[in-house]
């Protein structure tokens, strides 16, 4: 899966941010072009449990399109910068009509429980949704999203530290993959890739 990141930055033409080893390593002042074509096929169906013990599926229930990312409820490197810019950036298209779903996929299911990610997350924004699951339900997700995840250490408080994926996803309602977007863009500009992809019309 190494050479999935080569792919994604030689498609998209910039350098993202990545997230390992506790430090986070910032893209360079580069845009994407929101219609860039990838050369392989991301996303996938899934089945996984969200934080209030629901089952959700790769499709959004109430029809809007979502920004996911891999993450963990701990993490205070690049999912500390992920999560808030998915909520910032929510709030602005729910502005101009266009409802998006922002959701987190857990690549720590042992420390991220229900109760765990129904906290944390709710104070990053009231509609995002966390996800688990069994291993193998989540090995589904994390093989179709090109996802590694490894654990590096232990933090000074007992945490583990991980090395994981840094993009954030578009998928439309029916949770199709549409593009690529790194978290080191501006809310105002992702929810301008987004609007460029859903069109007038997205929504729910």
């Amino acid at each position: 899966m190494r050479g999935l990141l080569a792919l994604l930055l030689a498609a998209l033409g910039a350098s993202v941010g990545s997230a390992h080893e506790g430090h986070i390593h910032p893209a360079p002042a580069a845009d994407l072009s929101p219609q860039a074509p990838l050369p392989f096929a991301l996303g996938g169906p899934f089945l996984l449990i969200d934080q209030h013990g629901m089952p959700r599926s790769e499709a959004d229930p109430e029809g809007r399109a979502q920004l996911l990312f891999f993450g963990y409820a701990a993490c205070e490197q690049i999912c500390s910068v992920a999560l808030p810019v998915m909520a910032d950036a929510v709030d602005k298209l729910a502005a101009t009509g266009v409802r998006v779903t922002p959701v987190m996929i857990t690549i720590d299911p042992e420390t991220d429980t229900e109760d765990v990610m129904r906290k944390r997350l709710a104070e990053v924004h009231p509609d995002f949704i966390g996800l688990t699951g069994q291993p193998a339900a989540l090995e589904r997700a994390y093989s179709a999203f090109g996802i590694e995840r490894k654990r590096l250490f232990a933090d000074q408080s007992g945490n583990d530290v991980f090395a994981h994926g840094s993009f954030i996803y578009l998928l439309d309602a029916e949770g199709r993959f549409l593009t690529l977007i790194p978290p080191i863009l501006t809310p105002e500009r992702i929810a301008e890739i987004v609007s460029s992809h859903l069109g007038s019309g997205a929504g729910g």
